[in-house]
């Protein structure tokens, strides 16, 4: 047994194995041939394309795929970082130090800085501005500004206010997106936890409809993100009427339908696996520390590191009661398991 064959045929062979080789020609077997490395047989693996590769182009669908905000901000991230290179190289040339690496604060082997956000339990406020500045990137550095019809705010407009002439040109600025998620969430009672799905929703409906935010349509687009993870992620889901008391000026009848064609658009793929929101979450963080967003660090003391041991005791709680749900729940016949979305893990 090998990857390769060699025997001597003697001019009496049996029928059987010329058989063999005639079926063998009918379906040949791509081959590496090199004078260094000899013959390499193609692996069957390399052969076939498993499922999973269909998706890895997706980020809201594949944890290793990166996050297309983060791809979006890494333009400005390092422009940021030239022109601090250049002050700093300024400030040490007068024998100076740069405010910015002063304020800033590093872990040691004596001392750890946290913040009071986790992947489980994260901080509404920073991860309400980190989501709006991942939109406010996605907007900036798109690479076109394709739309449809249903996001169009001129054609569906959000108030009765005329929209401006250039409102497809001009783009907004971060604090306008902040305000705009912020007003949403703090009506609505949404959490942290839903921010993050709702980034997700937008990303994978961006990826799916092949289209961009932009301008003209950043509002309802991030409008039928928050409505639908509202939906999905919530226990207390909040109504598309409730949606028209936040916003007096839009119908319920435009509500369902901007929902109805978000989810035709998603192909009513509304999963988010735990490892996704995981990746969206770390990314969130990484694009907060690149432009100095979030709440400051501070060391961890004794009551700090209980009060983490205690919300990591009950994470893992609440793993082990989802894991008897699925046992109770599974399917035998094809050995699927139906999760119920909790507010630690989504599957």
């Amino acid at each position: 047994m090998g990857g390769s064959v060699s025997c001597c045929i003697s001019p009496r062979e049996s029928p059987k194995r010329l058989r063999r080789e005639l079926d063998l020609e009918d379906c040949p077997i791509t081959a590496d041939v090199s004078e260094e490395t000899g013959t390499c047989l193609q692996h069957i693996s390399d052969r076939e394309l498993p499922d999973e590769l269909a998706q890895e182009g997706n980020p809201s669908d594949h944890p290793r795929t990166t996050t297309l905000f983060l791809n979006k901000s890494q333009t400005d991230v390092r422009e940021k970082r030239k022109s601090n290179n250049i002050n700093n190289a300024k400030h040490s040339h007068f024998h100076q130090m740069s405010p910015g690496l002063l304020m800033r604060k590093y872990s040691s082997c004596s001392t750890i800085f946290l913040d009071d956000s986790t992947v489980s339990h994260p901080n509404l406020k920073d991860t309400i501005k980190c989501v709006a500045l991942a939109i406010y990137y996605h907007i900036k550095n798109r690479d076109s500004s394709r739309s449809l019809d249903i996001f169009d705010e001129q054609k569906h407009p959000l108030s009765r206010e005329k929209v401006a002439d250039d409102y497809s040109a001009v783009n907004p600025e971060n604090r306008l997106i902040y305000r705009f998620i912020r007003t949403l969430f703090s009506s609505a009672q949404l959490t942290a936890e839903c921010a993050i799905v709702t980034l997700v929703y937008l990303e994978r409906l961006l990826t799916y409809a092949e289209m961009d935010i932009c301008p003209s349509n950043w509002k309802r687009i991030v409008l039928g993100a928050i409505l639908l993870a509202s939906k999905v992620w919530d226990d207390q889901a909040v109504w598309n009427v409730d949606y028209c008391q936040i916003l007096k000026d839009i119908t319920v009848e435009d509500m369902n339908e901007m929902e109805r064609h978000f989810l035709e658009l998603l192909q009513f793929n509304i999963n988010v696996p735990s490892s996704v929101y995981a990746k969206y979450y770390f990314d969130l963080r990484s694009l907060a520390d690149d432009n100095k967003v979030g709440s400051l660090l501070e060391p961890l003391s004794n009551k700090r590191a209980q009060k983490l041991e205690a919300i990591s005791r009950l994470c893992e709680d609440q793993y082990k009661n989802v894991s008897k749900c699925c046992l109770r729940r599974s399917v035998s016949a094809d050995n699927f398991v139906l999760v119920k979305n909790t507010k630690a893990i989504l599957s």
